[in-house]
């Protein structure tokens, strides 16, 4: 059975909730216990549901760690790449984006799932790529579109949109977002994130500012 398939008999909204709470207790059980400390048992009793429930939605613990990784990236990736119809001025709009970037990709959920998927990834490679896929992926495909129209309108001069994308990226977390996955730092002060962004604007509009 795939992954999201319910019972015939239930009804559709009843399925989505029953989903929705299969999620939020598989979710506590990763987070706090790992992939590897986790088990099929501790999310049907966390979600508050019976085995048999379980499994009628998920047929391993693979399948449903992979299924929350997409959901949740998914999620977080859409809200972060909600761009205004018009990008406007590129310095502005790259450092309301990155700072946005940072503030999202920090949160202590944010790191606490991702280094799951690091434990997990060199047993179960799809777990990584489901990761990469729903976030990275979607979020460098996002702002490549925008890079694309700021290049359109003049404001920018970028041959390869996805690189420039990926590297304006890389240049906000440098100094920052290493610092709290590897738990050097528990946080990271505004003021740090604003010199962060600030200098990966400059760096990129550098290089890919619109010649004269």
């Amino acid at each position: 059975m795939e992954a999201g398939v319910i019972a015939a008999d239930d009804g559709a909204s009843d399925g989505g909730a029953k989903r929705r709470q299969i999620m939020d207790g598989a979710r506590t059980v990763f987070l706090s216990g790992g992939f590897d400390g986790a088990s099929m048992n501790d999310v049907a009793r966390a979600a508050g549901v019976s085995k048999g429930t379980l499994y009628a939605y998920f047929d391993s613990k693979e399948q449903l760690f992979e299924a929350l990784v997409r959901e949740d990236r998914s999620q977080q990736a859409e809200r972060m790449c909600l761009f205004p119809r018009e990008p406007g001025n590129p310095r502005e709009f790259l450092a309301e984006f990155g700072r946005r970037l940072i503030e999202m990709m920090i949160r202590p959920e944010m790191i606490a799932q991702l280094r799951v998927v690091i434990a997990a990834t060199g047993k179960f490679p799809r777990l990584g790529r489901a990761f990469y896929e729903a976030g990275p992926c979607y979020g460098v495909s996002k702002l490549a579109e925008q890079l694309r129209g700021l290049t359109a309108s003049g404001a920018l001069d970028i041959a390869d949109s996805e690189r420039a994308a990926r590297q304006f990226i890389d240049l906000c977390k440098s100094g920052v977002f290493n610092a709290v996955l590897f738990g050097a730092i528990e946080a990271v002060p505004p003021h740090d994130i604003d010199a962060s962004v600030d200098a990966a604007v400059e760096v990129f509009l550098r290089a890919y500012g619109a010649k004269a």
